[in-house]
């Protein structure tokens, strides 16, 4: 298995699958970055893999360079990480457009937390794993004016849709969702009537006769 995945922008690759049938090359910023395939639970369905604490610091900091720049024009007062992967995304950003803190959603119940500030949540990566999202009381009075959610991966969209769902419990209608990579469509059915940025997207493959093809 090639543990070179994720480390690099490449200039010499062909977009696409690779003739290893293991990796998938997606463009970015005129470069390509390197993924491993993810067979899913069906075998007749793959995904390109990012793992964003995988990456190489290189990978990461040009991730959040670009993802900064597609945010910038939403000026956000604030931003919502969401766990696990999306909050070093989420700092990261926000560090990129002057912020001095985020505020991090969590998988992790507190002693202080209210049950009422929590809802379900699964992700395609942990299927069978559902857990509770929670808001921290302490945050709420952070979340005014212009708020921007961040994630790692959008897929099938049930992450995204739970913390739209946390959110709305506030009354707060985030005015951008920023996120690594857009994996596949259908998480489109998930976010409203919101704009998403993504860094980079993938498709959602299948398993042909001949290896993996682009949806």
């Amino acid at each position: 298995m090639r543990t070179d995945v994720w480390q690099a922008l490449h200039k010499d690759l062909d977009h696409g699958v690779q003739e290893d049938q293991e990796t998938y090359a997606v463009p970015f910023e005129g470069h390509s970055i390197l993924l491993p395939i993810r067979a899913l639970s069906d075998g007749k369905r793959g995904v390109a893999s990012f793992i964003l604490n995988q990456a190489s610091f290189w990978v990461v900091d040009a991730v959040a360079d670009t993802l900064a720049q597609k945010l910038a024009p939403y000026q956000p007062d604030i931003i919502v990480g969401v766990p696990t992967l999306g909050l070093p995304l989420a700092e990261a950003v926000a560090r990129r457009l002057g912020h001095t803190r985020i505020v991090p959603l969590s998988t992790s119940r507190k002693f202080w937390y209210d049950e009422r500030l929590s809802v379900n949540m699964s992700s395609i990566t942990s299927p069978e794993k559902e857990k509770r999202l929670y808001l921290d009381p302490r945050m709420i009075p952070l979340l005014t004016g212009q708020v921007a959610v961040i994630d790692d991966v959008l897929s099938s969209g049930s992450s995204i849709a739970s913390t739209l769902g946390l959110l709305h419990l506030q009354q707060v209608e985030p005015v951008v969702i920023g996120t690594a990579m857009l994996q596949g469509t259908a998480w489109r059915s998930r976010v409203s009537q919101c704009p998403v940025e993504g860094a980079f997207a993938t498709p959602i493959l299948h398993k042909t006769d001949a290896g993996w093809a682009a949806q």
